[in-house]
């Protein structure tokens, strides 16, 4: 058994997933796969179950009963990682945004460098997106900057969804503590881990807008994000932080 798994959240990816589960499935580091499907009608969960027969024990399936949002999906991956015996949990997007080559290299900097949260940055070495549209671009970075000056947090890409979470970060977080759900899911995930006094290191990565299918993005998600964060902020210096050694 392996002891990293990447979870993959899906709504309508049959473009996109069976050639991001057989890529992953080809790298030297072995990464076991947990597929978070919302109810795709247009059939990828059926893609990932053939794939299942082909790689058992390897590739896995959690289906979920409609459309309920990104945060919600990552907790119930991380939760179903959690029962099982994995040390470093990744997750990604389906749609080659985000390199799956890159993996090791997020797994080897929790495993062997010592992070506890290791973040695929667009935004450490520069602007590494190609295909956004420049006004994408500006929204991105002006957001990770906002949260910088709201929080505190020295994180370049406070946005980023390619991370890989190593399971005492996981396990010390409440996720009923957890208020945002789209993509300001992923700012406040950060956000724990950080004010918990984890070590987050971010790993330059390269993002690439998809080529296959739709993009989930909305407004709706950013606004949420910009009143979200300021509330988070405010309510952490009501709170306290004790972390799993």
């Amino acid at each position: 058994m392996t002891d990293s798994i990447v979870l993959i959240p899906t709504y309508n990816e049959k473009e996109n997933i069976e050639k991001m589960i057989r890529t992953v499935m080809s790298l030297e580091h072995l990464f076991d796969i947990l597929i978070i499907d919302d109810n795709s009608p247009d059939g990828t969960p059926l893609i990932v179950e053939k794939l299942m027969e082909e790689f058992p024990e390897r590739v896995h399936l959690l289906k979920r009963i409609g459309k309920l949002g990104l945060g919600t999906a990552y907790i119930a991956g991380f939760k179903w990682a959690l029962e099982r015996d994995y040390s470093y949990i990744m997750e990604m997007d389906a749609d080659f945004s985000h390199d799956p080559k890159d993996l090791p290299r997020l797994h080897k900097a929790c495993h062997e460098d010592g992070a506890d949260v290791a973040i695929g940055s667009r935004y450490i070495t520069g602007i590494n997106v190609i295909n956004w549209p420049l006004g994408r671009v500006l929204m991105s970075y002006c957001a990770s900057m906002y949260v910088r000056n709201v929080t505190g947090m020295k994180i370049m890409d406070t946005t980023a969804g390619f991370i890989c979470y190593t399971r005492k970060v996981l396990q010390s977080i409440n996720f009923d503590d957890i208020d945002l759900k789209g993509y300001g899911f992923q700012i406040e995930m950060k956000f724990m881990a950080w004010k918990f006094g984890y070590k987050l290191v971010e790993v330059p990565i390269v993002f690439t807008d998809r080529k296959e299918g739709a993009s989930k993005m909305s407004g709706g998600i950013f606004n949420e994000a910009l009143w979200g964060v300021l509330k988070m902020s405010i309510q952490s210096f009501f709170k306290k932080y004790k972390r799993i050694e």
